[in-house]
């Protein structure tokens, strides 16, 4: 008895198992029929066709609807069957249209275009906009509302209150009210317009000021006409806001560059008085550190700067310390001498870079996570480069500082830095304390390359568009000052791209330069003097 039962379930499973495969295959016929009538003698055929694809709803009904409306869909001329091309140089690359199956490349006589009119591209962009949004992802939805805002008429207005009445995402049922509204502008009745104006005020999507400043200059309604203005005034006082948080952004972008590029120099410049004309340079050895880490390892891109943080760490911190053992150890106190020596390191530098690796710029990929934007609203997104790029600056300021605070190095380089005859005199070495402390500074120059090769071309002379700015930086904040030096990067780099607007980048310097140099005069020691007895020589 139960063998029996077993075999009868098993039957019913199967009959049911091949039901669903018959009707999966009916369906699939339905649809390849119903794309092979698109290729119609007429255009009233073609439009029943156009509604019989998007009926059946198939994966691909979107595909092939969207390749007509793009002039891509053809069909082959020794069996008319219906075919998606590529444009190649000399012919077509063909797939079927119903079945996706690539059928290989043909000459341009081959093939013959689908024709459409206008009355067929408005039944396209119907078929096409019920499809997306009746579309499984809420992300699809939103985008396909976004592209019918531009062209919503009271026609679409059925449509649209059916896909809101179904719609469970929050952020597309909003999209959806305001093409709604937009759509109720071209009504012929005053209060839909009306209210239809108070939905829309202070809405920032591009296309919600473009209606209104249209119906402005067509309206004649006075009521209308001041709720337009309100609605109007209401968006543009919201885009002069997100345009204020979009340039304070770049500015605060701008000063993390800086504040990597000048913090290095903070430590060598204020703990040791070494105008270090080489700085520069040492940024660009870890920009191309980046650039051969990432040729080592082309398969691992995504991990490529974890690799090269480190890496330009110690080898820009390498060539300081040798620059600083070489060189600079036997010209203390004889700053003018410093700066020429380190002026003639850098352009060795520069012709090392060009010899062993190119003399033209480089290319440095950016990591699939460093790509794109995190889009806030409509009109303000913030790019996930610049973005990583200003954490990783405060990242690299706290290390500093927890080195600088709470390490016997750091203990010792404050100590050398305060008073070096007295740091000696208690046995603290002095000459490894310069050395170690030149590296470090050097090594977080290559660290800062790192980071540049993310926002900027690399090439041998990349390290001359920092210098300038770093030794401003280093000015305005204080000499040796870290949390001057923080203060005085992004307060030039807020206040430069603030200006820009008004006068131009190349202006914007200029009068940041002016400025530092004026205040200087008033404050010699810069925002946060430097404290102990060699600050006050």
């Amino acid at each position: 008895m139960i063998g029996a039962r077993t075999a009868f379930s098993s039957l019913m499973f199967g009959l049911l198992l091949l039901a669903g495969m018959g009707a999966h295959a009916l369906a699939a016929e339905d649809f390849t029929a119903a794309v092979q009538s698109l290729n119609a003698k007429n255009f009233t055929a073609k439009g029943e066709a156009i509604e019989a694809v998007a009926a059946t709803g198939h994966d691909r009904s979107v595909v092939v609807l969207r390749a007509m409306l793009d002039g891509r869909l053809y069909y082959r001329k020794k069996d008319r069957r219906v075919v998606i091309v590529e444009r190649l140089d000399k012919g077509f690359r063909l797939t079927d249209a119903a079945t996706g199956e690539t059928l290989g490349e043909v000459g341009k006589r081959k093939v013959r275009k689908i024709a459409i009119n206008n009355k067929l591209r408005k039944r396209l962009r119907a078929a096409l906009a019920r499809l997306s949004l009746a579309h499984h992802d809420p992300r699809v939805r939103h985008q396909s509302v976004t592209e019918m805002l531009a062209s919503v008429t009271p026609d679409t207005i059925p449509l649209l209150e059916s896909a809101l009445a179904r719609e469970t995402d929050e952020a597309v049922s909003e999209l959806l009210r305001t093409a709604l509204a937009l759509a109720a502008l071209a009504s012929t009745d005053r209060e839909q317009r009306l209210q239809a104006l108070r939905t829309l005020e202070g809405n920032i999507q591009p296309e919600v000021a473009n209606r209104i400043r249209r119906l402005l200059d067509k309206e004649k309604d006075g009521a209308v006409r001041a709720a337009a203005q309100r609605a109007l005034t209401a968006i543009e006082d919201k885009l002069k806001f997100y345009g204020f948080l979009e340039t304070l952004f770049f500015g605060l972008s701008l000063g993390s560059v800086l504040l990597l590029a000048a913090i290095g120099l903070a430590i060598t410049f204020g703990v040791m008085g070494v105008i270090n004309m080489a700085h520069g340079e040492l940024i660009m050895l870890g920009a191309y550190t980046t650039y051969l880490v990432q040729a080592l390892m082309p398969d691992h891109l995504e991990y490529s700067l974890l690799v090269a943080i480190p890496a330009a760490f110690l080898v820009s911190g390498l060539f300081g310390i040798a620059i600083e053992r070489g060189v600079i150890r036997f010209l203390y106190g004889r700053p003018l001498e410093t700066l020429l020596a380190t002026f003639g390191i850098s352009l060795l530098l520069q012709q090392l870079v060009r010899t062993t690796i190119s003399a033209q710029n480089v290319t440095v990929a950016n990591p699939q996570w460093m790509s794109g934007s995190l889009e806030i609203n409509p009109v303000l997104s913030l790019t996930y480069n610049r973005l990583y790029i200003l954490l990783f600056a405060l990242l690299v300021f706290i290390v500093l500082l927890l080195i600088l605070k709470k390490t016997s190095l750091g203990l010792q380089v404050r100590a050398v830095s305060q008073n070096r005859a007295m740091a000696r005199a208690i046995g603290i070495r002095s000459g490894w304390v310069d050395a170690m402390t030149f590296g470090l500074g050097s090594g977080i120059a290559g660290v800062a390359g790192v980071a540049l090769s993310q926002l900027t071309n690399v090439g041998p002379n990349m390290g001359q568009a920092y210098i300038i700015d770093s030794f401003m930086v280093v000015v305005f904040g204080g000499v040796g000052n870290l949390w001057g030096t923080l203060v005085g990067a992004f307060s030039l780099g807020v206040i430069n791209k603030f200006l820009e607007p008004w006068s131009g980048a190349v202006l914007a310097k200029i009068v940041v330069l002016v400025f530092i140099i004026l205040f200087i005069q008033k404050r010699p020691r810069g925002l946060f003097p430097q404290k102990g007895r060699s600050a006050e020589h």
